[in-house]
């Protein structure tokens, strides 16, 4: 029989022999050297404590201990359970269980479990506390402007964030539990007269129905339960590490999800043009910010079409005015023109790798050797032209200026795509490839959100906001594809 069908319908005995024999069995005390248990004795009565070690917060521990060893006997019967709650132990989260499924759950969870000889309900005292780094900026959403808090890895630390930056009694914060065996503390969050209430309970069904034993990547693990379409390359959901970013999305009326362990919330819905906005545009003035944003858009299309583009000017030179005959290459090398941006995508895809697992101090070092030693050699011994490696150079810092990681890996295997569709059947392959592409994201939906909106189904006034960032006081409607609850923005509407 496994510990988990042991624990099933299994409840707290007035014995407390029989309790610790289980909970020593259930939780490995004599094999685990971090979980630990304690027999003690107040006022004449047998108590066993039960904690991890590293998760239970010594001085609180320590006072309630102090506390008990100076009560009488008769301070605590009868109602042992009820003096303790309610006079004794007077610590803000504390709560009672019979179920030893629940308690070994909350133990391992942080919780201290007080078991008390002739009770059948241990207490758990939530006195716990959880190794945890401060919160920083974070390194992919960096702002010249604004605040410099992000996500950590401790989820009430990051609701805390969020809760600071909206006072709204409506915010709510639903915990649940997701993992057989993980037991992964996740929290949904939205505002209740915003958000869509049919959007909130599906989130949360499949939530429920997500048979899995743990989850050992956090967000990650969880995106593929809530999401069937996994060979589709392109996010569903948006991640963000910024508080401020977390905070407009539920004003908007989206649905967030935060999963402990992990710096990175899950907004949900999304479409494309969720990925690639930044929160600099509204940091700066609004023509700056529209500035930026098409600067971004000119980015993001360059590394997407610019290396097909001219691989196909280069197989079909006619295609070209004369007065941009010079863009061609003036010596092919010798390899085709195909085979050298393949082989040059796969090289900066290696050191990509190999630079996120390159210690700092060597970092600048991987980046000369790379530049100057292997990029120079290459061009020498005519593995490579310059035009390969100047394009290449650019379609990479336009993947690098995408706001959206997760996006620019998308668009990066759709640019591979598409050399691929050219080489095959030319200017056709071309077309075709852009077209099909078209198609593909047109039929993409996350949640029943069309992934292209506003731009099919089409919506003018939002297609606009997103062309040209709007002023904050003309954003006095949130997104109609959301169906919230309350539309407009502005209070006295």
């Amino acid at each position: 029989m496994t510990i988990q069908q042991k624990l099933e319908s299994k409840k707290v005995s007035k014995n407390l022999a029989e309790n610790v024999l289980f909970m020593n069995e259930i939780l490995g005390v004599d094999k685990s050297f971090d979980v630990i248990y304690r027999k003690l004795h107040y006022a004449g009565k047998e108590f066993a404590l039960y904690f991890v070690d590293g998760f239970a917060k010594d001085d609180i521990m320590n006072y309630i201990m102090i506390h008990l060893s100076q009560r009488e006997w008769e301070e605590l019967v009868p109602n042992t359970l009820k003096h303790l709650l309610e006079t004794e132990i007077g610590y803000l989260e504390v709560e009672t269980s019979d179920d030893f499924k629940q308690i070994v759950t909350q133990v391992l969870s942080g919780p201290l479990a007080l078991f008390v000889d002739g009770e059948d309900e241990a207490i758990l005292i939530d006195a716990r506390t959880y190794p945890a780094r401060g919160p920083q900026e974070p390194d992919i959403e960096r702002v010249v402007r604004g605040s410099r808090d992000g996500f950590v890895e401790t989820l009430i630390f990051n609701t805390a964030l969020t809760r600071r930056r909206l006072r709204d009694p409506s915010l709510r914060m639903e915990y649940m539990q997701v993992g057989e065996r993980s037991k992964t503390d996740i929290a949904i969050a939205y505002i209740e007269d915003i958000a869509n209430p049919d959007l909130v309970e599906r989130i949360k069904k499949k939530l429920d129905n997500a048979e899995i034993d743990g989850l050992p990547m956090a967000e990650k693990t969880l995106e593929e339960y809530l999401f069937s379409n996994h060979w589709n390359p392109y996010p569903m959901v948006r991640f963000t590490e910024r508080p401020d970013v977390a905070a407009v999305h539920l004003l908007e009326g989206h649905v967030l999800i935060y999963v402990d362990t992990s710096p990175s919330v899950m907004i949900t819905p999304t479409t494309l043009f969720h990925h690639v906005q930044h929160a600099e545009e509204y940091r700066q003035k609004p023509i700056i910010g529209a500035y930026l944003r098409w600067i971004r858009f000119f980015a993001m299309i360059l590394s997407v079409i610019l290396l097909p583009l001219w691989f196909l000017v280069v197989q079909n030179p006619s295609l070209l005015p004369e007065n941009l005959k010079y863009i061609g290459p003036n010596k092919i090398g010798q390899i085709s023109i195909f085979w050298q941006f393949i082989f040059a995508e796969l090289g900066v895809d290696i050191l990509r790798m190999a630079a996120v697992h390159t210690p700092s101090p060597l970092a600048t070092a991987l980046g000369l050797i790379s530049a100057i030693i292997i990029g120079q050699m290459a061009i020498d011994v005519g593995l490579f032209t310059k035009e390969v490696i100047l394009y290449l150079a650019i379609a990479t810092i336009g993947t690098f200026a995408t706001p959206s990681y997760e996006l620019s890996m998308a668009n990066r295997l759709v640019r591979i795509y598409l050399l691929i569709m050219v080489f095959v059947l030319g200017k056709w392959g071309f077309i075709i490839g852009i077209l099909l592409w078209f198609l593909f994201l047109v039929f993409s939906k996350s949640f029943d959100t069309p992934y292209l909106w506003p731009l099919i189904p089409f919506n003018g006034k939002a297609l606009l906001d997103v062309i040209v960032r709007s002023p904050m006081p003309y954003k006095n409607k949130r997104p109609k594809i959301l169906s919230p609850d309350d539309p407009d923005r502005s209070p006295g509407e």
